[in-house]
């Protein structure tokens, strides 16, 4: 199951806005941020390919779900104007925002490019 955040635990686990004025991110993983609404249908057809792709990539990444109905705070903050939006957030760098249920092999793309993340080789 992929996290869901809400304003506190997004201040704690990806960036307290609250106290810095410049972008840094408050994780150890790099991290995809899925904002989304219940009532979307591409978000519901992105949900099972992010949740796969959290099994795959298992701890080199984390997968959080914002839902934009909820925290429209959070939303608009990154101006999320169509869902679903996707926030690529590296260790080190700005984040990236991707819109759009995109397949799962742009995911990997951006998961590799965006925030450096190889995916484990299975045995």
């Amino acid at each position: 199951m992929l996290e869901h955040l809400n304003k506190e635990t997004f201040k704690e686990k990806v960036f307290n806005f609250e106290l810095h004025k410049e972008w840094k991110y408050e994780g150890k993983t790099p991290c995809l941020i899925d904002f989304y609404a219940d009532w979307c249908g591409p978000c519901k057809m992105v949900a099972p390919v992010l949740e796969e792709l959290q099994k795959e990539y298992g701890e080199n990444i984390v997968i959080y779900k914002i839902n934009t109905e909820i925290e429209q705070e959070l939303a608009s903050m990154f101006g999320v104007q169509s869902i679903p939006s996707l926030l690529f957030v590296p260790i080190e760098g700005q984040p990236q925002m991707a819109m759009g249920a995109l397949p799962k092999s742009t995911f990997e793309k951006a998961i590799a490019d965006v925030l450096n993340v190889q995916k484990p080789v299975v045995n």
